[in-house]
């Protein structure tokens, strides 16, 4: 069938950034792209807006370490004005007794931090740090590598064959530590390390966020390394705050793609995909527009892609059985509060650096399991897993002088609950409770606030079950495996229909890997139907 020349070359479904990254460089190959995005702005989750009058923030995603250089650079970022903010120390956690733990700032000052809890973990301290370092610069390697993909011929072969050359190349104990991180659970992984535990709070925080699953679940040590193997300006397993909030990146993005003729259309939610004799052809819009092209490349989780936007019946049946039990729901709920001052800590009063910090109220791997426990138990935990940034203090853009705004991303509220309006409000005030009883006054000190429970991701923002990775980051559910065997290359099950988003590898968070990836895969493709 010849291709209309009035089409686009593919249309993309969704204008998160990983969206906008493979758009960006289909285009700059040559290819005409329409993104559609169903939302009234581009960026997906990482998009900055006003929540509440004169006060603005990143919405959904907050943070910034993950994107990854290569996209940086490609797409002309720093040149559209992406300025990174670093943390000046990684993690703050106030104690119950009124002592606090301060992480980051260097590794002879962590130690000197980890000292004042246990002489022995701040003498383990490089060993451990070399050792995820080793692992992240594996996972490094392989972020923008297509996975080999099971039964995908002569060149899923080459590409299994390469991979497993670099990984059998690896020192022994190397492939020991990433055996214990991909299988083992959080608790299993640091306590050969680490006897305080506050000192073990302090790693296995990155654990459970996004994470619906206890410290002690089996993998959960994998979420752990996920969060670690980013950098920001140069500088490995960094965080920061991008200036203008993380809809800036975005908005970045867009241009790029506008410059080399990307069309984005808004408020255009896709509601099906459609399908001629095993092959996706184009998609219906929710106002019954349909549109054509020969290449159809979904930015949303495979749940919603294939559990809502393509038919059943044209899936095979075990793959269709797969993705129905492909597991989604991260347990998360997201605050944005306007604040008229900033909170004080009794653990350490008055300003300082600790309030650029990610503050993280999670004092041990016990609360972190309670938490989990509590909130299959009652729907949420009573005491949250709470982690607070007030990018505000580094960035003026986003509140009235002398007022701030804070992002607080709490963890262990069950994404199967219906989330009624008067169970978010008893929810949000459980969260707040539990940032005033570490900081008395904070309460008061609120002006306004927006409340995303896991029912409002998946309202806002297509996350089926507020799943901000776009799927559990599982064993089962990583590398090969993402999402499904035999479908990690990026190229769904059907002719023509592609995958860019986070449930694809290397997974969630801004990175830009996806949808890099994805774009790389296409072009192999219309090279060889053209050779």
């Amino acid at each position: 069938m010849a291709h209309d020349p009035s089409q686009p070359d593919a249309l993309i479904i969704g204008g998160g950034h990983n969206g906008l990254v493979c758009a960006f460089y289909l285009a700059r190959a040559g290819m005409s792209v329409r993104i559609l995005e169903a939302r009234e702005v581009v960026g997906g989750a990482a998009v900055t807006q006003e929540f509440y009058p004169g006060f603005r923030n990143s919405v959904a995603s907050y943070t910034v370490s993950l994107l990854q250089p290569r996209v940086i650079a490609d797409m002309g970022l720093v040149a559209r004005g992406y300025r990174v903010i670093e943390r000046p120390v990684s993690n703050f956690l106030p104690l119950p007794d009124g002592d606090h733990l301060i992480l980051g700032g260097g590794l002879e000052r962590t130690q000197a931090a980890f000292a004042r809890f246990s002489k022995a973990d701040a003498e383990a301290l490089p060993g451990y740090y070399a050792m995820l370092e080793r692992v992240a610069d594996v996972l490094r390697d392989l972020a923008l590598r297509p996975p080999p993909n099971l039964g995908g011929g002569v060149a899923g072969l080459i590409e299994a064959l390469t991979t497993g050359r670099l990984l059998s190349r690896l020192p022994c104990e190397v492939q020991r530590d990433m055996l214990d991180l991909f299988t083992k659970s959080a608790r299993e992984f640091l306590a050969p390390w680490f006897e305080s535990a506050s000192v073990q709070a302090a790693f296995g925080f990155d654990a459970v966020v996004g994470n619906y699953a206890s410290p002690d679940t089996p993998g959960s040590a994998y979420v752990l390394l996920h969060h670690v193997f980013g950098e920001v300006n140069g500088n490995k397993g960094s965080w920061g705050h991008v200036i203008g909030g993380m809809g800036s990146i975005t908005q970045m993005m867009a241009q790029a793609c506008a410059e080399h003729g990307v069309e984005i259309s808004l408020n255009s939610p896709v509601e099906q995909v459609l399908v001629e004799d095993g092959r996706a052809t184009g998609v219906r819009l929710a106002s019954g527009e349909e549109l054509r092209a020969p290449r159809i490349i979904a930015n949303v989780g495979p749940k919603l892609l294939y559990g809502r936007m393509v038919p059943r019946a044209a899936l095979p049946q075990d793959f269709a059985r797969r993705i129905q039990g492909y597991v989604c729901g991260s347990g998360s709920f997201r605050m944005n509060v306007a604040l008229d001052r900033l909170p004080n800590f009794a653990a350490l009063p008055g300003d300082g650096e600790h309030q650029r910090a990610g503050i993280v109220i999670a004092p041990s791997l016990d609360y972190m399991d309670r938490a989990f426990s509590d909130a299959k138990a009652h729907g949420w935990s009573r005491a949250p897993i709470v982690e607070m940034l007030i990018p505000s203090i580094v960035d003026d853009s986003l509140a009235p002088a002398g007022h701030h705004v804070a992002s607080l991303f709490c963890q262990q509220f069950d994404p199967k609950l219906d989330w009624t309006p008067q169970q978010e409000a008893a929810a949000a005030d459980t969260i707040i409770d539990t940032v005033e009883a570490h900081a008395p006054g904070f309460r008061a000190s609120i002006l306004g606030q927006q409340v995303l429970s896991p029912k409002g991701l998946e309202r806002t923002f297509g996350l089926i079950g507020g799943d901000i990775f776009h799927g559990r980051m599982s064993l089962d559910q990583l590398w090969a495996a993402r999402p499904v065997l035999g479908h990690a290359d990026y190229r769904g099950p059907l002719k023509g229909l592609y995958m860019c988003g986070s449930g694809t590898h290397p997974g969630g968070g801004v990175t830009g890997a996806p949808g890099h990836n994805a774009a790389k895969v296409v072009l192999a493709d219309r090279k060889w139907r053209r050779g």
